[in-house]
């Protein structure tokens, strides 16, 4: 099994590096000239690519934004800025605009529908800082979410109006008006995790949809840390990691 080393742990906070073993031959960094803003390159081969997304980022265009998002410079970034070039990049999954961390692109189609496939069975890991100090410092989540007309997604009891979402965590670090936890995201349901803790009234700190807008938090504290998936060439486990930002910790040491 292809593993990458955990990221080093400071005070309880892991600082992920961004080591790994090549799951497939690994190709040259190009040209710093082509290099995509708002994405630092974590892993390349001639299958896949995967980055750690900065927070304010687009994962694709919606009806606002076209060319300000991951999808647009990657794409531009393996053509070499030839427009021309058949080369291009697939969707496999997607980050809120404001959540950072770790997206997997595919370089075709059939690895893009075998990384889609087996999606459910990925293992995803996630960081958050949360308003306040949990109870449990420990558990699982567990709601069904629907989602209403202006697409917000929220909680309710009737499984016959919702899918069933599950969020385990672990409080890893707290101060006086935050926690850090730790979070295995069980489903994979559209904003489950910003659900899940703004239903137990602990929000996700930097939320404005789902908990409260607070002065000086500059943006929403949630972050894709790990997340291990079978290679669609080598079909050998691997596991991406992205550095927790360093915004996190300062927030919890105000």
């Amino acid at each position: 099994m292809n593993k990458i080393s955990k990221p080093k742990a400071k005070k309880n906070i892991p600082e992920g590096a961004k080591a790994h073993q090549e799951p497939a031959k690994k190709q040259k960094p190009r040209s710093k000239r082509h290099q995509p803003r708002g994405l630092d390159i974590l892993y390349e081969d001639d299958h896949i690519i995967v980055v750690d997304k900065a927070s304010g980022l687009l994962t694709m265009s919606n009806s606002k934004e076209r060319d300000r998002t991951a999808y647009f410079a990657l794409n531009n970034y393996v053509r070499k800025g030839n427009a021309k070039s058949r080369k291009r990049i697939f969707i496999v999954h997607r980050l809120d605009r404001d959540t950072s961390g770790v997206l997997v692109f595919a370089k075709s189609e059939v690895n893009k529908r075998y990384l889609q496939d087996k999606w459910s069975g990925f293992s995803k890991k996630y960081y958050a800082v949360v308003y306040g100090n949990l109870e449990k410092k420990e558990g699982v989540l567990s709601a069904y979410l629907a989602e209403n007309v202006v697409h917000r997604m929220y909680a309710v009891d009737d499984p016959k109006k919702g899918k069933l979402a599950k969020t385990g965590y672990k409080v890893i670090r707290e101060s006086k008006h935050y926690s850090l936890v730790e979070i295995d995201l069980l489903t994979g349901r559209k904003n489950q995790i910003r659900v899940h803790f703004a239903d137990i009234g602990h929000p996700v700190a930097g939320d404005k949809v789902y908990g409260e807008s607070e002065k000086g938090v500059k943006r929403l504290t949630l972050h894709a840390g790990t997340m291990t998936i079978l290679h669609p060439q080598t079909k050998q486990q691997v596991t991406f990691e992205a550095p927790l930002p360093v915004y996190f910790n300062a927030l919890l040491n105000r």
